[in-house]
């Protein structure tokens, strides 16, 4: 079967490689365009395309479809089926409807759980203790399709979103796999999603990444973890040389009581007073520096207890 593969980030990535790794028939790679990082803002291009050309994968970065040449090159590809994964490009119908079995999205959630644009955060952000990877038929809806196969995924206690999307990513690859061994055999059953229990997934916001002491130990620790490493849950505090912003990129509820935001120890180990209860940091990110553990980021940074945050 020939395939048209169709994503960005680190999580489609792993997906492609999976592809690569099964020896599928692969005609194209479709990702975003290469984009400014760095402090030098050089344009670079993202984890599907670098490991698309290491492999001599012809690479396409439209920007979008609306266009008739664009949607010509596509359909010229004669592909069987496009995986989709976190590609962030908008696909039309006419373009879902042109590879021959259709255009498969791998989800990182329990459809319909999480919707959208941020599953993996908001699932750790809500306290989930399970979520998963799907594989589903991609309709007009949002993440809306039949569902193909599904492997499901324990979320941890001390789960980041980091460590998450590392296993969830492995899972997807491992599905991915499986996906394309049925549909080389035609033994693709599709299932509808449930109508009930739709969630949507909003899109992380820079407001929320500011850490709200007064919000329940076990809401701050959860939000924390979902956040990290990007874009990183944050306060401000004074450590003698003016406030700065400090990243909170590791965290776990602790004992404690206090008024929220004050700081409860600030020695080997850095407690913070919450609503009911508190939270300690475990990892920390001062601006300009590496992540590093709490006790070590602590040094020279004149944070007492009784200090408010």
């Amino acid at each position: 079967m020939r395939f048209v593969f169709m994503g960005t980030p680190a999580f489609a990535a792993r997906a492609l490689e999976a592809l690569i790794e099964a020896r599928a028939d692969i005609a194209a790679v479709y990702t975003r365009p290469p984009q400014p990082a760095g402090r030098g803002r050089k344009e670079t291009p993202s984890p599907v395309h670098a490991l698309a050309l290491r492999h001599g994968l012809r690479v396409l970065t439209p920007k979008g479809f609306k266009k008739d040449a664009v949607r010509a090159e596509f359909a010229s590809l004669d592909a069987d089926a496009a995986i989709v994964v976190a590609y962030g490009v908008i696909l039309p119908q006419a373009v879902l409807d042109t590879p021959r079995l259709g255009c498969f999205n791998i989800h990182g959630s329990l459809l319909p759980r999480w919707r959208g644009a941020a599953p993996i955060q908001r699932a750790i952000m809500a306290g989930d203790t399970q979520t998963g990877v799907e594989i589903m038929k991609m309709d007009a809806g949002l993440d809306t399709g039949p569902v193909a196969m599904t492997r499901k995924v324990e979320v941890r206690p001390d789960d980041t979103a980091g460590t998450l999307h590392d296993r969830m990513a492995e899972a997807g690859a491992g599905l991915l796999k499986e996906f394309v061994a049925a549909l080389e055999k035609g033994d693709v059953r599709l299932a509808p999603q449930a109508s009930e229990g739709a969630i949507y997934a909003e899109k992380i916001t820079p407001a929320e990444a500011r850490i709200d002491w007064s919000a329940p130990a076990r809401v701050v620790d959860r939000r924390i973890r979902g956040l990290s490493p990007f874009p990183g849950a944050w306060f401000e505090a004074d450590g003698g040389k003016g406030p700065e912003r400090v990243k909170a990129l590791a965290s776990r509820v602790a004992d404690g009581r206090g008024a929220p935001g004050t700081v409860l120890r600030a020695d080997d180990r850095l407690i913070i007073a919450c609503d009911d209860g508190a939270v300690e940091l475990l990892t920390l990110q001062r601006p300009g520096k590496s992540p590093l553990p709490a006790e070590a980021a602590l040094r020279g940074f004149a944070l007492r207890a009784g200090a408010r945050l």
